[in-house]
């Protein structure tokens, strides 16, 4: 059946698929699947892809077909275009880097060379409030947090999977898996119309669920290390608290406006914050070592924008040179 979509289209869409559900959507569910890792895999994924439907399909509902929840209904920031070849390079670089482990932002890698100077100086602008919004929560709230509930949680890992934890971590999960799809559908999305017909819509949802599900059967792959290297994030309890945070924080930041923003920027600002509270507090680390590992996840995040960005102004005026390239060479031939 003819989806009536370009096969670059198909092709990038795909990519994201694959890069957002195996990078971005482990900073939702990053502790979901470390704070279970005594259930079959399976559980999580349909657990995880029952959230992902209804929000999909709410979302497509309330704004007519746009599967992005109105992320990209402003089309002087964020134009139509017909899908080339250059507009699926970053998708693939942002799919490499997802492999190799570097947490870098999804919304600047796939939206930048989709979107004009103002939609990109937006997103750049939201993502910057938001981690320093973020970091400075993480800070205040892990000031308090550390030496009263945080503590009591690393001496007591034994009263950990109690059915109460086991059903707030769960709640706070779909929260915030919730919440982050609201923001993300468009890093996704943005490769295929935007009002999707009901046949296009049940096909991309169903290759955003197949891919998730292989995420989940690798039990997170590479970004998971990064989840696994921050402070007590194994413990249910504690897992719960950095669930309902960071899903708030992404609440308030999707309230504010619709311009797309990194949640991956958002996500390490509170992580670092929480980080350095927790091992100035409790002394888990040297200082030098906390800056390092909050200076090291900030800086790949800032090379990530950087190859974004010249992506994005590299690309289109690399297939304009080739077209004209040919197109002279064509006329050579010609009068040759």
């Amino acid at each position: 059946m003819d989806l009536g979509i370009s096969l670059w289209a198909m092709v990038g869409f795909a990519l994201a698929a694959y890069a957002v559900v195996g990078n971005d959507a482990l900073q939702t569910l990053g502790t979901f699947i470390n704070s279970n890792q005594k259930l079959p895999w399976w559980a999580l994924f349909l657990f995880a892809a029952t959230v992902l439907i209804v929000v999909f399909a709410f979302g497509y509902i309330q704004f007519n077909g746009d599967p992005s929840w109105g992320r990209l209904s402003d089309t002087k920031k964020y134009p139509v275009f017909d899908v080339k070849w250059y507009h699926v390079v970053p998708a693939f670089a942002l799919l490499l880097l997802t492999r190799l482990g570097i947490p870098v932002s999804t919304t600047f890698m796939v939206l930048s060379i989709f979107a004009s100077i103002d939609g990109m100086t937006s997103m750049v602008q939201k993502s910057l409030y938001a981690y320093v919004v973020s970091f400075v929560v993480g800070i205040v709230l892990y000031a308090v947090l550390a030496p009263t509930i945080e503590r009591y949680f690393m001496k007591t890992p034994e009263k950990a999977q109690k059915p109460f934890w086991i059903l707030l971590q769960w709640l706070t999960t779909a929260y915030l898996w919730g919440v982050w799809l609201i923001q993300d559908f468009a890093n996704i999305f943005v490769f295929l119309p935007r009002d999707l017909t009901p046949f296009q819509a049940f096909a991309g949802v169903g290759v955003i669920l197949v891919l998730l599900l292989f995420t989940f059967a690798n039990q997170g792959g590479p970004v998971q290390k990064i989840i696994r290297s921050k402070s007590n994030v194994t413990d249910i309890r504690s897992a719960t608290f950095v669930d309902f945070t960071y899903g708030s924080l992404l609440a308030y930041f999707a309230y504010m406006s619709t311009t797309p923003l990194s949640t991956t920027w958002a996500f390490l600002g509170f992580i670092a914050g929480r980080e350095l509270s927790i091992a100035t507090i409790d002394k888990i680390r040297k200082p030098g070592a906390t800056f390092r590992i909050i200076g090291m996840d900030a800086f790949k995040a800032f090379v990530g924008l950087v190859i974004s960005v010249g992506l994005a102004v590299g690309l289109p005026r690399l297939a304009k040179a080739l077209a004209e390239g040919q197109s002279t060479a064509g006329l050579s031939g010609f009068f040759g």
